[in-house]
């Protein structure tokens, strides 16, 4: 066992703290990131990591926590990429990209007074890049709040996301006003990413919410067996993560070891580039070709209603 877990593990309450806070976090950028991915709005998604790391670095700046700054910022800057890009996919680049310079030009801006005017040092690699296992447990409240509280609004909202995920037009021909819908999703696209920046940090936020679910995009093929596919990767990844940063301060003597967000992107980035490997493509192009044999055989065998002729 100490060939994997080094002495004090199981024992170490910021193990314990940077666990939990990464396991829901994990969970809910899982969820979100599958629609993400669905709704091709991973451009925006990385921009978010850019208007969170502007909200961090001024929390930190003007004493607030940065969780509060990185949530805060993340919907500020999503309402305003929602009122300036409106519907079509040209003006949501657009919209994006503006976004994006602004926040990333603010961000700068912060990080260099965080260094040039704090006497805490290691604000911006807290910022950019987390750090995990200095959470204070009383976070855990608020992170777990924020995170079922999202997971309410993706259940509230799943028909209609759904629908105007994959059609617009159709969505408004059912009466689903997708706009209204659309910025409720990028809202909590912004709280997804402002929790997983306080365990991966702000500029790697967007590992979590995009790598999971694509990855599970890509082995499924239904959109509820993607969700659970993608909270299994996202959570087994950031406890792996955790583990394989904590035992490598034992590596080397004289080393700090290396931050949990190198972990996590490492692992998301050689589990989604497995996931696209021929062998495990045809077996899973068999799997759902069986799938979906079965189902066709099933529907084939019962009696034909009236209502279904």
């Amino acid at each position: 066992m100490h060939l994997l877990f080094e002495p004090g593990f199981f024992t170490s309450g910021p193990v314990h703290t940077a666990v939990l806070i990464g396991s829901v976090t994990a969970l809910v950028s899982a969820i979100v990131g599958v629609f993400t991915v669905i709704r091709s709005q991973s451009f925006a998604g990385h921009a978010l990591t850019d208007v969170a790391t502007t909200g961090g670095s001024g929390a930190f700046y003007f004493g607030i926590t940065p969780l509060v700054g990185f949530i805060g910022g993340g919907v500020v800057g999503a309402g305003a990429m929602d009122l300036v890009g409106v519907q079509r996919v040209r003006s949501r680049d657009l919209a994006t990209g503006i976004v994006l310079g602004a926040a990333t030009g603010l961000a700068a801006l912060f990080l260099y007074l965080d260094t040039t005017t704090s006497a805490t040092t290691g604000a911006t690699q807290q910022i950019l890049f987390g750090s995990i296992f200095t959470l204070d447990p009383s976070t855990v409240p608020l992170v777990a709040a924020l995170s079922a509280l999202t997971l309410f609004v993706i259940a509230l909202v799943y028909r209609p996301l759904l629908l105007s995920s994959v059609s617009t037009e159709l969505a408004g021909a059912r009466g689903i006003n997708a706009r209204a819908v659309g910025l409720i999703f990028m809202v909590a696209m912004a709280v997804a990413v402002g929790l997983s920046s306080i365990a991966i940090g702000s500029i790697l936020s967007t590992a979590l919410l995009i790598g999971p679910a694509a990855t599970s995009l890509r082995l499924t093929s239904s959109l509820r067996s993607s969700m659970v596919l993608a909270s299994v990767l996202a959570v087994a990844t950031t406890c792996v993560g955790i583990l394989l940063a904590y035992d490598s301060s034992y590596w080397d003597p004289s080393s700090q070891g290396l931050p949990v967000s190198f972990f996590i992107v490492a692992i998301t980035f050689l589990g989604y580039l497995f996931s696209g490997l021929p062998v495990v493509r045809r077996r899973v192009g068999r799997r759902r070709g069986d799938l979906e044999g079965a189902r066709a055989v099933d529907v084939g065998s019962r009696p034909m209603s009236e209502g279904t002729a």
